[in-house]
């Protein structure tokens, strides 16, 4: 079968101890345990999972993708920030 390879983003963490993940283009909901998170992952970070043959899920911190969305977001909050103060009370 070989190992696959998906792109998920951080939701929540529930209770310290499970990690709820939205993976792929469908968001589907997964729960892992988090203590499989990389160090400094926060809701919103995004992260890369690899699972090999044997089940086992490695997961890493995608810096790249997780500073792309915060900046876009970023943007769009700035326009409409802009776009109330022109239509004014």
């Amino acid at each position: 079968m070989g190992s696959t390879k998906q792109q998920a983003v951080l939701d929540r963490i529930e209770e310290d101890l499970h990690a709820v993940l939205l993976v792929g283009p469908q968001a589907d909901e997964r729960v892992v345990p988090a203590a499989l998170l990389p160090a400094d992952t926060k809701p919103g970070s995004w992260l890369r999972i690899a699972t090999d043959e044997a089940g086992q899920m490695m997961i890493t911190l995608d810096a790249e993708e997780t500073e792309r969305v915060r900046k876009r977001i970023q943007d769009k909050l700035q326009r409409l920030r802009q776009r109330g103060r022109k239509l004014g009370p």
